[in-house]
């Protein structure tokens, strides 16, 4: 049977999952509390993994090829379509097994546990139907864990530990929603134009995709608003770049980080070539300044180019009400954290240069070589590009651009619309459609 056969099968599902897709979601089973702590836990746990995007996981293993299919793309809604209509069919099959947390699991083992983790990778589609209910931890075992893995943006070691377990354990049903949800999300934006050139930043996956005539040209990591300092959806357009910018604290990074450092040490702001102004542009001392109390709040705080500045060697601007955008860092460790939600709602781009090089491309006089200059001479300049590039901040955590091969990542900001995806936690209230985050509202976060 060819590829393109398949793929027409699968997506004749979708009718069938369209009529029965309230029924699933409305019926989920008694292990949803179960479901709600495994995801808890596989949010924060210290080894989660670097949602590392690997998009081609075909075979029994991770194969290291990024597809160039872009999330925003009528393909990737039918194969996410397609892919709700396989879980629905697990759903009224009875799901698949918990798989029993024994320890970890790895090749050469020989554990009872094993024939459930075999099952539980079939019927997901992660390991053949046929590769039968032996209890060792084989080659074939092994491959299949790592296509689960690199599939739930996990390090795809081939071992399942704790955070495999989790994965594994949320019921196929929690599953099925996550899809329904995030195909109306697909719905929304695949019928738009986009634009010849765009860029997208998912959140959940912390991840950006730079998109030209229907095709990923460019993906970059990213480090994205913390739970509490949430990135906003949005849409907008790049008009112009910041080589060497000055950073300006917004009043809320002023009260929240900068106040109560200058309490620990008075030298802070000098350390960290951080100016004070007030109204009329004139400098104020930080000596000058009450720091027990919220003096410092009215006053202007910027940050001089240089390798300290929070923004490093460029800042990417779009207009948008929540003041947010994308930047350098000087930290550029925080990219291979295993969680990357560490900013106060602007997203940090690694290889950042490589993306201003391609929005700059139809800037005259702005080729990598010039960029690369001005910013080795640390000289504030900005670049006005001549076609403005669209942009798109959104929350996708479950898709597919090959219908066998769904994705999915965690609902960091709680937003998928099921209870036992919400922390108990004021610190992690889910905001609807079109509400404003009081945490990057008016904010420079960064």
């Amino acid at each position: 049977m060819t590829s393109t056969k398949r793929f027409s099968d699968r997506v004749s599902t979708r009718r069938g999952f369209l009529l029965g897709a309230a029924a699933a979601g409305a019926s989920l089973a008694p292990g949803a509390a179960f479901a709600q702590n495994a995801l808890v836990d596989l949010l924060h746990s210290p080894t989660r993994g670097n949602w590392d995007d690997q998009f081609d996981t075909r075979g029994s293993s991770p194969r290291q090829v990024i597809s160039n299919v872009p999330i925003f793309s009528s393909y990737t809604l039918q194969a996410t379509q397609s892919a709700a209509g396989e879980y629905q069919r697990i759903a009224q099959s009875g799901g698949w097994p918990m798989v029993p947390e024994v320890g970890p699991l790895r090749i050469g083992l020989d554990n009872g546990a094993v024939p459930v983790l075999r099952q539980r990778l079939a019927i997901a589609g992660d390991l053949a139907a046929n590769a039968g209910m032996s209890t060792a931890f084989d080659t074939y075992v092994q491959g299949a864990v790592k296509r689960f893995q690199a599939r739930h943006g996990l390090p795809p070691d081939g071992i399942v530990s704790e955070q495999t377990y989790k994965a594994m354990n949320v019921p196929v049903e929690l599953r099925l929603n996550q899809l329904m949800v995030n195909i109306q999300r697909l719905q929304q934006m695949v019928g738009k134009d986009l634009g010849q050139r765009f860029v997208m930043v998912n959140i959940p996956a912390a991840s950006v995709e730079a998109v030209e005539n229907g095709t990923v040209v460019q993906r970059h990591v990213a480090i994205v608003g913390k739970i509490d300092r949430q990135t906003p959806t949005l849409e907008s357009k790049i008009i112009n770049l910041n080589l060497n910018p000055y950073w300006h604290a917004p009043a809320s990074i002023v009260r929240k980080d900068i106040i109560p450092l200058m309490r620990k040490d008075p030298t802070y702001l000098e350390s960290a070539n951080i100016h004070i102004y007030d109204h009329k542009g004139n400098e104020i001392p930080p000596q000058s300044i009450d720091w027990n109390t919220d003096e410092a709040e009215k006053y202007l705080f910027r940050q001089d180019p240089g390798k300290n500045n929070a923004m490093a060697s460029v800042k990417i601007n779009f207009p948008n009400p929540y003041n947010v955008y994308m930047h350098d860092t000087p930290e550029q460790g925080l990219f291979s954290q295993l969680m990357r939600f560490d900013s106060s709602g602007c997203v940090r781009v690694q290889n950042v240069r490589d993306l201003i090089v391609w929005l700059a491309r139809d800037t005259p006089g702005w080729d990598r070589q010039h960029i690369e200059q001005v910013i080795a001479a640390r000289d504030r300049q900005d670049v006005d590009l001549t076609t403005p590039v669209p942009v798109y901040f959104t929350y996708i955590t479950a898709w597919a651009t090959d219908p066998a091969i769904p994705q999915f990542r965690d609902d960091i900001y709680h937003r998928d619309g099921s209870e036992q995806l919400a922390l108990n936690n004021l610190s992690t209230t889910a905001y609807a459609p079109g509400e404003k985050n009081p945490y990057v509202q008016g904010d420079e976060g960064y």
